[in-house]
This record gives structure tokens, C-alpha cells and sequence, in this order.
């Protein structure tokens, strides 16, 4: 199993800013490592990682790590929503894992969270099977 891959992505924005990834595969599970801030400047790097080639056979499930992502804008929204379409066209599934408060209440609000399995963390998410509905258990966005 090859080792993780990662995807820097400098923003123009300060350095802090940055969005970091990391692409590994873990059975038939690859897991795409999201951290930093997902908005406009930073999209073409998750483009990029989510659009990477199955490297084994038996892939079924992409996980997108999202507990380390602090903002996220509608660009990296609909990155994500883009990249579930194109992981069922390639016959996987993409499902999202841990996202923080403001990244959930995005989903929320925008009724991303009934189109997309979101799991609490990826733990849980390693630990799902690949039946259920396309919606998943919504990951509460706290007090509206």
C-alpha cells in the first residue's frame, strides 16, 4: 500500500491560511485529508486530490477528513458536491468525515447534509459499511 500523498496549496492569503492535504489509501478506502481553510484561492488543490486516479483495485469509498478544515466558502462546497457526482460516475462512493461547527452549519443551511453521508469522525466513517442512504446521518450544526 503506497504511502500517503500530499497536495500543499499556498493561498494568497498569509501562510496560515494555507489548506493542506494528504491523499492515502487505507483497503478499499481512500482517505482524503483536508486541513486549513477551503475557500476560493485553495479549491484547485482538493480538485486536484479528489480527482486522483484509483491507484488499487477494489477502491469503493472515498473519505474526505474534513476535522481539520476551518472555514470552508461555497467554491470548496461545490468542489465537494462535484466530487460526489464524479466519484458515482466512476462507481465510488464519497462520504465526509468530521466536520467542525461552521463547516457543518454549512451544509446545513445549504442542504448539502441530505446529499452527502457525513460521518461524526473518520473512525466511524472507516468503520461504515458502503450500504445506506446517500444522506447519511447529519452531523448537528448546534444552535441555528
Amino acid at each position: 500500500m503506497p504511502g500517503p500523498s500530499e497536495y500543499p496549496c499556498e493561498p494568497t492569503g498569509e501562510e496560515s491560511d494555507a489548506l493542506r492535504i494528504e491523499v492515502g489509501d487505507r483497503g478499499p478506502v481512500r482517505v482524503v485529508t483536508v486541513a486549513g481553510e477551503l475557500d476560493h484561492d485553495t479549491a484547485d488543490g482538493l480538485r486536484a486530490a479528489l480527482a486522483r486516479p484509483p491507484s488499487a483495485d477494489g477502491l469503493g469509498r472515498i473519505v474526505v477528513d474534513l476535522a481539520g478544515l476551518r472555514f470552508c466558502d461555497s467554491t470548496g462546497l461545490n468542489v465537494l458536491l462535484r466530487a460526489r457526482l464524479d466519484a458515482q460516475a466512476a462507481g465510488l462512493r464519497l462520504e465526509l468525515a468530521g466536520p467542525g461547527p461552521l463547516v457543518a452549519r454549512l451544509f446545513a443551511v445549504t442542504g448539502a447534509d441530505r446529499v452527502l453521508r457525513i460521518h461524526p469522525d473518520l473512525r466511524t466513517a472507516l468503520a461504515a459499511s458502503e450500504e445506506g442512504p446517500a444522506g447519511g446521518d447529519p452531523v448537528p450544526s448546534g444552535p441555528t
